[in-house]
């Protein structure tokens, strides 16, 4: 195995990297990767199912039967390049794939007996290194407790760090920002205004527009305040200039949603994109008690109901335990969803509560309305799907992974809004970070397109008890 070249790495994968990530053979560029053959009976036992792992698992087996196609034994010794003709981005690509032949005859501590699986592949690190000592070998694995015996074992490891879209979570796009105090006066005597649709225009400029996104939200305190909406985005020679819609203040009485005012000010930019029927996904991020489900369920009840803008509301959210799995669920689709959808009932509770006017018939007809037009989804059966003119709320969505989240949002029809909702502080899915989460991909990925809105919400809203148990638990 030809490996020793200048500047050259090689990389051992671990099968939890290739089950998390298919693409991941191709993601270390002009190095080599390396795969113990026990990998390969990891992937053989994980394929079968219907799961995202097994998706993943048969998607690296394509991979590896197209690279080998037409290869022989000695050019598999050799190392294959990766490269194959389905990906057109890794022309470039110079690192090859080599695959183990042989047991590694090494002297293993008697706590690690070679018998188990992340022990054969340390075997086979550690082999590596005795036979090519000028060449630096990385285990690559999302296995926190085999990096560590890796790490007492000499063996240098690493975390698999392509899935991240930011380097730390707290650089992630806010979706607003303080203007300074002197704003106005930087903007000179020549603003330009206007009003249109009963909506107030400004036209502005300066060199803190050039950082702006499309539909992010400004605001400036004091006297001079204001709350507004970047609706647009001009490029010019020196500097960009925007365009800002003063928002509707759904904190006063006159525009309720559903019975509800925004609490703050980060509320109140919620609802005004959740109503905006040009923003055609919303991401809104927020701890507990921040009020992402009941404004994002109160905007759909309006938009739905009463205006007609949508048929029908689609909750769905991924299903993962927080504690012990509670087993089978018997029903249908949505009997077996309605254990994970008590936000769901806790908000509608609040925005119906049972004590209208009307009597038990009315009570019983608001039910039997709501039930119409409010549908529980499982994400499992979203491939395939096409939601034409629907109010799609995804609940938990730090839960996904970025592949999961597009294979939910193109899943959205002409006239569909999908609001994505979640805390990347509180994931309970393995191998999922704040910043390789699916969330936190939509966010980055979306946040220059002139149809996406975002915001993180600041303040709990729930009760003083669950804010301060929020501050110092």
């Amino acid at each position: 195995m030809p490996i020793n070249k200048p500047g050259k790495r090689l990389f051992i994968l671990d099968t939890n990297v290739l089950m998390h990530d298919p693409m991941s053979l191709f993601h270390f560029g002009k190095h080599d990767v390396y795969l113990p053959m026990v990998v390969l009976e990891e992937m053989d036992a994980g394929k079968k199912g219907l799961s995202e792992v097994a998706r993943n698992v048969r998607q690296v087996s394509r991979f590896l039967d197209e690279l080998m196609h037409n290869r022989d034994k000695v050019d598999i010794e050799k190392g294959i390049p990766l490269q194959i003709q389905s990906l057109k981005n890794n022309e470039s690509n110079q690192g090859r794939l080599f695959f183990q032949f042989r047991s590694h005859a090494v002297d293993m501590p008697d706590s690690l007996p070679g018998n188990k699986p992340d022990n054969n592949i340390l075997g086979s690190a550690l082999s590596l290194q005795e036979r090519y000592p000028d060449t630096r070998i990385t285990l690559v694995s999302k296995d926190i407790n085999l990096r560590i015996k890796a790490t007492i074992l000499g063996v240098h490891t690493e975390d698999y760090f392509d899935d991240r879209v930011l380097d730390d979570a707290n650089l992630l796009f806010s979706g607003s920002e303080k203007l300074p105090d002197d704003f106005w006066g930087q903007q000179g005597d020549d603003i330009e205004s206007w009003q249109q649709a009963e909506k107030s225009y400004y036209k502005v400029h300066g060199p803190q527009v050039n950082s702006w996104h499309s539909n992010q939200h400004v605001y400036l305190g004091g006297d001079n305040g204001f709350e507004a909406r970047v609706s647009q985005i001009e490029e010019q020679p020196e500097n960009k200039t925007a365009t800002l819609e003063i928002l509707t203040d759904y904190a006063s009485s006159t525009h309720s949603v559903w019975g509800i005012n925004a609490r703050n000010r980060e509320q109140n930019f919620a609802l005004n994109m959740l109503m905006n029927p040009d923003i055609d996904i919303v991401t809104i991020l927020g701890t507990a008690g921040t009020g992402k489900t009941l404004l994002a369920l109160a905007a759909g009840m309006v938009q739905t109901l009463e205006d007609n803008r949508y048929k029908e509301i689609i909750m769905t959210r991924a299903t993962v335990s927080v504690g012990e799995d509670i087993g089978f669920l018997p029903g249908t689709e949505e009997e077996k969803m309605a254990p994970w959808m008590g936000a769901l009932m806790d908000n509608l509770e609040v925005l119906n509560p049972s004590e209208t006017s009307g009597g038990e018939w009315g009570r019983a007809a608001t039910n039997e309305l709501l039930a119409n037009r409010i549908k529980i989804r499982s994400i499992n059966f979203m491939r395939g799907r096409t939601f034409l003119n629907r109010y799609l709320i995804l609940d938990e969505a730090q839960n996904l992974t970025p592949k999961q989240m597009k294979t939910l949002i193109t899943r959205a029809g002409p006239g569909t809004k999908i609001v994505c909702l979640g805390n990347v502080a509180q994931i309970d899915t393995p191998y999922i970070t704040e910043s390789s989460s699916g969330l936190t991909y939509v966010v980055d990925r979306f946040k220059n397109w002139e149809h996406s809105g975002h915001i993180i919400l600041q303040r709990g809203e729930r009760s003083r008890l669950a804010d301060y148990a929020a501050d110092i638990l």
